[in-house]
């Protein structure tokens, strides 16, 4: 379940929030090909002793720090905190090239939190009001959507987040990752719920049209796990313990869908 660093895409989504002008891991590709080709200048007399070999190039590791901002899909609500959605992300980063900054990932997160309450969350996180993050997560929605908040609220305030995840990855949005919702209606709580699941997937595409509209205008990467939280009733591994929020095996799954 856990993602291979050799099976990377370059097109994934995690590979271009990352990438830079050349990345560490493409310039050391680079000088292993330049490496193994044949010599092909002036080739030395046999009396003449070869030229002293140029010292190895030592390569530093591209450190990485991640903001992720949200709710309980990215607390990771009713799971061990280390096998969160944010904490297998940066897990996942090839060890040999990318290095996970102190601290990081920052997580900004709560059960229950509206765009609101993510708005207000973040105002009062001192210590990130000056920091740029070399990626910013954000997914959140789910409880303007259950708490049936209106819509039009959700576009405004999704959008005021989105701009400053962008401004906190220094203004680059392509170093912005969204997250779609996803679909509580495929898990046992969402069976049990008045009104049945098929009103909450309604509900949940209709934000998520929104919040997909928006984060394609602004340039971010956005990332579709709904069809990922649809199968929690045909496999039943995907869902915690608590029958309503994501297992680790799932938010292992949404990891693989960024490499």
């Amino acid at each position: 379940m856990y993602v291979n660093p050799s099976e990377i895409n370059s097109r994934a989504p995690i590979v271009l929030a990352l990438r830079t002008k050349m990345s560490v891991s493409m310039i050391r590709f680079v000088l292993q090909l330049l490496l193994s080709l044949p010599f092909l200048g002036c080739t030395p007399e046999k009396n003449e002793l070869p030229a002293t070999p140029n010292p190895p190039v030592m390569f530093q590791k591209q450190k990485i720090s991640i903001l992720a901002l949200g709710d309980s899909y990215t607390k990771g609500q009713g799971i061990p905190e280390d096998k969160s959605f944010p904490r297998q992300l940066a897990a996942a980063l090839p060890s040999d090239s990318f290095e996970i900054a102190k601290g990081s990932p920052r997580i900004i997160a709560q059960t229950g939190w509206r765009t609101d309450q993510l708005s207000n969350a973040i105002a009062q996180a001192t210590d990130i009001q000056d920091s740029t993050f070399s990626l910013v997560t954000l997914c959140i929605g789910v409880n303007n959507q259950y708490q049936h908040k209106n819509l039009e609220d959700y576009k405004t305030e999704f959008e005021d987040l989105l701009k400053t995840a962008i401004a906190r990855a220094g203004n680059r949005p392509e170093h912005v990752i969204v997250l779609s919702i996803p679909d509580w209606a495929f898990t046992p709580y969402g069976q049990q719920y008045p009104g049945g699941g098929a009103q909450i997937t309604a509900e949940i595409d209709a934000y998520n049209v929104a919040n997909k509209a928006i984060s394609l205008a602004y340039g971010v990467q956005y990332v579709d796990v709904t069809p990922i939280s649809r199968q929690g009733l045909s496999r039943p591994e995907l869902v915690a313990s608590d029958g309503l929020h994501p297992s680790a095996e799932q938010y292992a799954e949404w990891v693989r869908l960024m490499y």
